[in-house]
């Protein structure tokens, strides 16, 4: 996971951009509302499923997402498109 941008909302949400590796999606976006999930995006890959992961993880907190989606493997590549998007968490945490 390449991380494009963070950046503090006016609200002070934070906004988080990604660009994933070894998956078939290009850009993970990603709002977070304190340590919260408040809104996910994933542009490419197998659209049913990016979506059903994105809209399941709002109104998780990043510790559990992580918990959950870290480690999902696809096709044997050692990652996934829910695993680039916990990276993605992972990368905002360790800032």
């Amino acid at each position: 996971m390449i991380l494009l941008k963070k950046e503090t909302l006016d609200d002070g949400r934070v906004y988080l951009a990604g660009q994933p590796e070894n998956v078939c999606s290009r850009v993970m976006e990603v709002i977070l509302n304190g340590d919260v999930v408040e809104d996910a995006r994933i542009t490419g890959g197998c659209g049913g499923n990016t979506q059903g992961v994105t809209c399941l993880m709002k109104g998780m907190k990043v510790d559990e997402v992580i918990g959950r989606i870290g480690g999902i493997d696809c096709g044997g590549r050692g990652t996934s498109c829910p695993d680039q998007l916990s990276q993605l968490l992972k990368l905002y945490k360790d800032a």
